[in-house]
């Protein structure tokens, strides 16, 4: 169902906003407007305009929380707003100071570290990088070349070449190393090199002895910054640790004030733009009527706070969030609701429909008391461990496939270990006026049908008179027009079944034709009811020949629509000869006792193949045969603003 929304205003001194949200808006689930928008007619109303203070002390406190590895998690705290700003401002102090020498220390860390990765491919020259400076005639460069080049270099160049090169290292792209050349000709010496594709990996100043001695250096210098960051982690974690908790509440009330401050969007408010706590504020929204009084009375003992109800009328220009209300058995079925639309607010609502319908039918058309029993364990088990709706839908479905085994006479396929309550779905027939002999299973299938489309067409005259359509409600293939139609085609079916063809006849030639003239001429009814004109320009005889063939279509889809319910029996039969197959395969299709795995192993692929595709072929029903017929689905689902207080 769909609960009852009452829209309110709330009014009070704008210094008293933050208070009014947190004694009385965030008590109740509330789903806030923009009060510029719904009260745009009134005069010398603004929007706030202050930036929101809290913010960023919120963030720096989640900041400091993660640097002390505290997690964080919303919750409600008793702390005073005043004394959660002077504890995080305090904090930031011993933050900012703990901050800045871990950064200085990290980056001389990460400095290290990239003098060691250099450093590393030349650990294997033996020479001082001090002395090598001083040289005055010799001139030299560290770098590497592709090991192809370096192979090139080694059996053409070297031996013609004046220049030493001593090899480092090697690894499968590049050969590292260092050449030296007299000073005159290292001009050219640089040229052969650089043909050779040789790159220069210049060595910083910092390096000091030879490079197996400076990477030593580095080594130990990395372990002090390691052990100075250890340290710095350490004490500060012991001079914070008293503040923790506090530091925590601090920061959930500021989440909390942060949060509430932003709601000033949806506020508009009276009063001079330059002084900020001047004038009243108007918040506006959409609450349920049992929250509203529950809202009313308690701003009734507040002198400050004024509270105003605005009753809602169907055809206001403004229209309700659309807040489901229900069992919850019939709960997890909103999820198929929501599928195809949330319901207007003057709709009903056809959850409990769609968990009845649906159940029923899946059980109908998958009747096993096994397999029924696994979908239901299965299904609650997955709702208990993931809470998902789906699996819940799956247990209740379940459920009645249960049912229906013990009505068929099936468990886990065999079908002589139990009698049937009503019939065999494989083997039942029944004699049919002008057909012959059908399955029974078919015959109830379509009887079924009949009753649930003449159900939504009920339903459907129900919504045109919330909504005040009288097109819809009246004269509508699915109004009270269609309804006297279908329904006489329904009787008629009946006394033919019952063998009571007289009746059925003068039946059929009364109301067949009345209906249909006021289906096809339920545009002018509609407007002569209204006392509207019409603004459509329409020849009479084209509105006759457009009339004839919206009618040809109206009778087709009667047609297919009904017939569409065949396939309820169809998977019934189908299901029965599916575990006839298994139980053959396993060679126990006389009664004999048959492989245990087969039958295991042919239960599990039914139950989960068949019973995916029953389940979609069932929510195809209730979408397109049956929501069809009565149901929109154009409204807007109610989303509170904020998290209710419990």
């Amino acid at each position: 169902m769909i609960d009852k929304m009452q829209f309110i205003s709330l009014t009070g001194p704008r210094e008293d906003f933050d208070r009014v949200i947190d004694c009385y808006i965030s008590k109740y689930d509330i789903q806030l407007e923009n009060a510029m928008s719904e009260l745009k007619n009134v005069k010398h109303l603004r929007p706030f305009t202050e930036p929101n203070p809290y913010k960023d002390l919120f963030s720096q406190g989640k900041e400091y929380l993660n640097a002390i590895s505290v997690p964080y998690k919303k919750a409600d705290t008793d702390m005073d707003i005043k004394e959660a700003v002077k504890t995080v401002t305090s904090f930031a102090t011993d933050y900012d100071t703990y901050h800045a020498e871990k950064e200085k220390a990290e980056e001389d860390k990460a400095k290290i570290l990239a003098l060691l990765d250099i450093a590393e491919n030349f650990k294997d020259f033996h020479y001082s990088l001090d002395k090598l400076e001083s040289f005055k005639f010799i001139r030299y460069r560290f770098g590497r070349m592709p090991i192809e080049f370096y192979n090139k270099f080694q059996k053409y160049v070297y031996n013609d070449l004046d220049t030493i090169f001593t090899l480092c290292k090697t690894d499968k792209e590049y050969a590292w190393g260092v050449y030296m050349a007299p000073a005159k000709l290292f001009e050219k010496i640089d040229a052969v090199f650089a043909s050779l594709h040789f790159e220069e990996a210049e060595l910083p100043k910092e390096l000091h002895g030879t490079p197996e001695e400076a990477i030593a250096g580095l080594k130990t210098a990395l372990d002090g910054l390691e052990a100075r960051l250890e340290t710095l982690d350490r004490t500060f974690k012991d001079t914070v640790s008293s503040r923790t908790d506090a530091l925590l509440s601090a920061t959930r009330k500021l989440e909390t004030v942060s949060s509430n401050f932003e709601l000033r969007k949806f506020a508009a408010c009276t009063g001079n733009a330059e002084d900020n706590f001047s004038g009243f504020f108007i918040l506006c929204g959409w609450l349920s009527k049992a929250d509203a009084k529950r809202l009313k009375e308690a701003t009734e003992k507040d002198g400050k706070v004024f509270c105003v109800f605005e009753d809602y009328q169907s055809g206001d220009f403004f229209v309700p969030p659309t807040k489901l209300k229900n069992a919850r058995i019939f709960k997890p079925f909103e999820m198929y609701v929501r599928m195809y639309g949330v319901p207007n607010y003057n709709e009903f609502d056809p959850t409990v429909f769609v968990a009845l319908t649906y159940s029923f039918i899946f059980g109908a058309m998958f009747g096993d008391v096994g397999q029924g029993i696994l979908l239901f364990i299965g299904g609650m088990l997955l709702y208990r461990i993931k809470k998902m709706n789906l699996a819940a839908i799956v247990a209740t479905a379940g459920i009645f496939s249960t049912i229906f085994g013990f009505l068929f006479g099936s468990i886990f396929g065999f079908e002589d270990i139990i009698k049937p309550l009503w019939l065999r779905p494989i083997s039942n027939m029944t004699n049919v006026p002008f057909i012959g002999k059908l399955n029974t299973v078919f015959v109830f299938a379509i009887g079924f049908g009949m009753l649930l489309v003449l159900l939504t067409m009920i339903l459907n005259v129900i919504n045109g008179l919330r909504a005040g359509d009288y097109e819809r409600s009246l004269f509508d293939t699915n109004g009270i027009a269609g309804l006297v139609f279908y329904g006489s085609v329904v009787l008629c079916a009946a006394l033919f079944m019952a063998k009571k063809p007289l009746p059925a006849t003068i039946v059929l030639l009364v109301m067949f034709v009345l209906p249909l003239i006021i289906i096809a001429f339920k545009e002018p009814l509609t407007h002569l009811i209204t006392k509207r004109k019409s603004t459509a320009k329409t020849s009479v005889g084209m509105f006759i020949t457009q009339s004839f063939f919206e009618l040809f279509e109206v009778l087709l889809s009667y047609f297919s629509n009904t017939l569409s319910f065949v396939r309820i029996g169809a998977f019934a039969v189908s299901h029965a000869a599916m575990m006839e197959v298994v139980l053959m395969l396993a060679g126990a299709e006389n009664g004999g006792t048959g492989n245990i795995i087969v039958i295991i192993l042919g239960n599990l692929f039914v139950c989960g193949m068949e019973g995916l595709i029953v389940g979609i072929q069932v929510l195809r029903l209730e979408y397109y045969e049956l929501f069809s017929r009565f149901y929109k689905g154009n409204g807007r689902e109610f989303t509170p603003t904020i998290a209710k207080k419990q």
